[in-house]
């Protein structure tokens, strides 16, 4: 009887770690999210290698690293669009975000603060309500693209995100698709950053992430 309890307590600890850890799956069909965290150099991600391997990374580590993910991110010589496949995307949920490359670019899909979740199923810190107000601190809707809204690449980048620095910009985008401007605003495309540091993207709220799309 006394060896009982602890094996039937270890059990019932095993299985509420197993249910726990099942939980936070994302669904089979994941296929884009907005990433957790920065790598921790603000607008120098490595090139687009680095930027690719942080979004394969943080798929890995949730159990979807059986894809290939790429960055939305544009250079000087790379179209945004031309990197994350056909389609079509699924969040971590597994809410279809669009069907393909120009239902993603259109005004029509569904990329909005309740569909734009990182690589765990959570929502940034967007903005909420009517008019838009932060729903929690510290506001993290802005977005590293470096891209316009039609996919292509803008002017800045980060220096083709190999710059850290308060001497370079981004083209940033709202994740959450709210902002200062009227109606619907852009996620690929609202307004420059400061700088490429991460003291320079936080100010206009932004925490220097990125989305990832499996091709």
């Amino acid at each position: 009887m006394n060896q009982a309890k602890p094996i039937g307590a270890a059990l019932a600890a095993l299985t509420l770690g197993v249910c726990a850890a099942l939980a936070q799956e994302p669904a089979e069909n994941m296929s884009f999210f907005v990433t957790s965290a920065n790598p921790g150099q603000g607008g120098n991600l490595g090139g687009l290698d680095g930027a690719d391997a942080h979004c394969q990374s943080l798929a890995e580590a949730v159990g979807a690293g059986d894809k290939t993910w790429r960055a939305y991110l544009s250079t000087s010589s790379v179209d945004a669009r031309d990197r994350i496949g056909d389609g079509p995307w699924h969040n971590a949920a597994g809410v279809e975000i669009a069907s393909g490359i120009d239902d993603l670019h259109g005004a029509d899909n569904n990329l909005t603060a309740e569909s734009a979740l990182n690589e765990k199923g959570e929502a940034p810190n967007y903005l909420g309500g009517n008019p838009p107000a932060p729903l929690a601190q510290p506001l993290q809707h802005d977005i590293l693209t470096g891209t316009n809204e039609d996919g292509t690449a803008s002017e800045m980048t980060c220096n083709d995100w190999t710059d850290g620095s308060a001497n370079s910009q981004a083209t940033l985008g709202h994740a959450d698709r709210m902002g200062r401007n009227p109606g619907v605003n852009s996620w690929t495309s609202v307004h420059p950053s400061q700088g490429c540091a991460m003291e320079n993207l936080t100010p206009t709220g932004g925490a220097g992430m990125f989305y990832c799309f499996a091709e």
